[in-house]
């Protein structure tokens, strides 16, 4: 059984020009243990599509979706009470910016031991030690002393270690990172990548990590999800996205990418065009107009999600073609 299976998840937000479509139709899956990314550009909907898992959408957003379930059961049935439960000892958020993800009226210690007090034990005592435990297991030295220390007082890395400590305090089986080391430099994103796989393996725990970097997705992932204008457009493996994409998204994408290969002074890769409006509806390919590879049909056709005889999702007219050389990962 899947840990967490959604289908046909939409988001729509009013706004004064109109229904603004954030998230279209999306499916997802993710099993215990395994590690799903979920890339593309900025605005897409992966940032949306984690919010509606988690019951956080904006006041103006409304969820719907054909099912939404976690550990088998329908998140849309739990009551406030239990969706705040779900959230804090079921599901664990790692949000982009630790700055804003912490309390910086707060000490580390309390922020930690809070959410353990409130979803596990009553014993402060408990609650420090599994406190401590943690961020020594996240890479962090004199952890006790870090207790009373405030997030100002810590660096850009730092502050991610203890976001991450704080996901898996209560012991999740699930673990949502929304774009965790964005704001890193590229040493402290490796470590900071390098704890996260490490604790996900030793806790057995399902890891959905949004990105727009490929260069993550290589690192880290074991599945791939490609999001463009609030909808999956492709599905696979990470060797089968990144090796032999299907969707010419896909493969946009991985031409921007710079190749270390190449010569210097080599021109990076750009995709043309602006990402269409998502007010009003829509009918056929949202990357037509970009696409180097578009039909003359395909602005208006609906496009499946699912080629004939795939379980994989790729929303492509023609995702067999000749396939171009292979992108370096």
């Amino acid at each position: 059984m899947a840990l967490l299976d959604i289908k046909d998840l939409r988001v729509d937000i009013d706004t004064p020009a109109g229904v603004l479509h954030a998230v279209r139709g999306v499916d997802l899956s993710v099993e215990p243990g395994e590690t799903l990314c979920i890339v593309g550009e900025s605005g897409c909907g992966k940032s949306m599509t984690a919010m509606a898992v988690l019951g956080l959408l904006p006041a103006t957003a409304k969820r719907r979706a054909d099912y939404l379930r976690f550990e088998g059961k329908d998140i849309d049935a739990l009551s406030p009470r239990a969706l705040e439960d779900l959230r804090g000892a079921r599901i664990g958020m790692i949000f982009q910016d630790p700055m804003t993800g912490l309390n910086p009226t707060l000490t580390i210690g309390r922020q930690l031991t809070e959410t353990y007090l409130r979803h596990v034990s009553r014993s402060a005592a408990a609650a420090r030690e599994r406190a401590i435990a943690l961020l020594g297991e996240v890479g962090i030295r004199d952890a006790a002393a870090r207790l009373s220390q405030y997030p100002h007082e810590l660096s850009g890395g730092l502050r991610q270690r203890v976001m991450i400590a704080m996901a898996l305090i209560a012991e999740p089986q699930l673990i949502i990172a929304d774009e965790p080391t964005t704001a890193l430099d590229v040493t402290v994103q490796a470590q900071v990548l390098a704890v996260l796989r490490r604790l996900q393996t030793r806790y057995g725990v399902g890891l959905i990590l949004i990105t727009h970097d490929l260069g993550v997705v290589a690192a880290i992932a074991d599945r791939v999800n490609v999001m463009y204008a609030g909808e999956v457009v492709e599905t696979g493996t990470v060797r089968e996205v990144l090796l032999s994409p299907s969707h010419p998204y896909t493969r946009a994408l991985l031409s921007c990418v710079p190749d270390p290969r190449k010569r210097a002074r080599s021109a990076l890769g750009s995709i043309p065009g602006r990402v269409p409006t998502l007010i009003g509806s829509m009918r056929g390919c949202a990357f037509a107009g970009r696409c180097a590879e578009e039909l003359p049909h395909c602005a208006t056709t609906e496009i499946p999600a699912h080629p004939e005889g795939s379980s994989e999702i790729c929303r492509c007219l023609r995702p067999t073609m000749d396939i171009p050389e292979r992108a370096h990962v």
